[in-house]
Formats: structure tokens, sequence, C-alpha cells
């Protein structure tokens, strides 16, 4: 069972039922024990980095959500999902993150030719091609990102795949256990349902 994490701040509808085309069993949740119990967690999310935190922590979520991601589960973050891993954003300051992997999230410069938000398809770059999460998809694949902030892993080895705007940033992470997309991929077409397929088959 893949559990979606309802928080307040998710397009739990588009993400679920992507997942449930590709013949998931879903569950959507907002409960601590529900994410105990969960086979594979994916945490979505849309909006701002302190109130996404502000949720987690009132809902007692921010937790158990840790403790998942150490026990070895498959995990999955898209978007603020992603991004809620690490320790801070520029977005909020003082406000800390979920601390799961060290760095920081960082806003993009506007400028005239690369505009804020980042919106619409781009390609990854991918650093390493043995990832079970990205079997079958090939280097260079276009995928669909809308967002304003990226991540900056404080060590660049859980770098998965880099993208471009205006700076090289993040678009993916992987260790171990635990993934992050920071594009959605249940709006990437084929790449992106292909991704969805293989954290299915983890």
């Amino acid at each position: 069972m893949i559990l979606v994490l309802d928080y307040g701040m998710s397009n739990l509808r588009s993400v679920s039922k992507a997942l449930e085309k590709l013949g998931a069993e879903v569950e959507v949740s907002n409960r601590a024990e529900a994410v105990e119990k969960a086979q594979k967690l994916v945490l979505p999310g849309v909006g701002a980095f302190g109130d996404a935190m502000k949720e987690l922590e009132s809902r007692n979520l921010a937790g158990p959500i840790r403790k998942f991601t150490a026990s070895g589960r498959p995990f999955l973050g898209i978007c603020l999902g992603l991004q809620l891993l690490f320790d801070s954003s520029d977005e909020n300051p003082g406000v800390k993150g979920l601390g799961v992997l060290p760095g920081e999230v960082r806003r993009f410069t506007n400028s005239k030719r690369f505009k804020v938000p980042h919106m619409g398809w781009n390609q990854l770059e991918f650093r390493n091609e043995k990832c079970p999460l990205t079997k079958g998809i090939k280097n260079g694949a276009f995928v669909y990102f809308v967002h304003s902030y990226f991540v900056r892993p404080a060590s660049p080895d859980v770098v998965l795949a880099d993208c471009n705007h205006g700076t090289d940033f993040a678009a993916m992470i992987w260790q171990h256990n635990v993934f992050g997309c920071q594009f959605h991929p249940e709006k990437s077409q084929d790449a992106g349902m292909k991704m969805l397929e293989n954290f299915i088959s983890l």
C-alpha cells in the first residue's frame, strides 16, 4: 500500500490518480498512524515552506515522516515535499525543515531570460543512471516544473539529476530509500509515469 500524505497543502488528486492508474493500492490520509503502517510514502506539496512545516508539526506528522525515512521503506517527496526534507529555506528564514537531508532551499534569481517561477518543461541530466527510480528513462528526458525555489544539498552525492534554469540545480535526489523530485512526475507524461511505475515496483 502506498500512502499519499494529506497535510492540507498537497495536490493529492493528481498524484493519487496517477498511482492508481498504474495499478497501485493507494491510501490518502492525514494520520500519523497511517504513516507508521505504510509500505511506501509519498509526500507531495504546493505552497510555502513555512506554512507546510507548521501544518506537519500541528498534525504531529513531522516525527513519523522522519522515522519513516529512517526505516528503509521507499519514500518519495514531490516538489515542496522534496524541499521539506532539508534543514531550512530562503522562503521562510528561521523555520526548520524536517532535516532528513542536510542542506538548504534557495530562491531562483529573476532575470529577463530566466523568469521566476520556473514553469514548464525542462531536461534532466542524470548523474547516476543506476537508480531504480529512473530505470528505463533516457538521459535528457523532459519533465514538468512549477517552482520558485530549489534544493541545495550539503553533499553533492545525493543529487540524482540536475537541471538548469539560469543556474544548475538539483532536480532529483536519492539517498538509500529516500527519493525526491523537484518536478511533478504525475504531470510529466511518459517519463514521469515511468518513475511512478518504478516507485510502485520498489
